[in-house]
């Protein structure tokens, strides 16, 4: 999850906001992709898909923030 202060600086720059949210999506993108591509073990693909999910309530908070 994004800490206090991350979050206190994406409310003071939107530019900055805005590369947070480009770099989140890209790591998504990618975990994704090496999950599909992958053949990890099952603890490692959970592992995988909770990061993913923490990523996704990160970019939530941040877009919510753009609005």
């Amino acid at each position: 999850m994004l800490d206090k202060e991350t979050l206190n600086l994406c409310k003071r720059d939107p530019q900055l906001r805005d590369l947070k949210i480009k770099n989140i999506e890209h790591a998504i993108d990618q975990a994704e992709q090496m999950i599909r591509e992958s053949k990890m073990s099952q603890e490692e693909l959970i592992f995988l898909k909770k990061k993913i999910s923490n990523s996704l309530q990160e970019l939530e908070i941040l877009y919510l923030m753009k609005n």
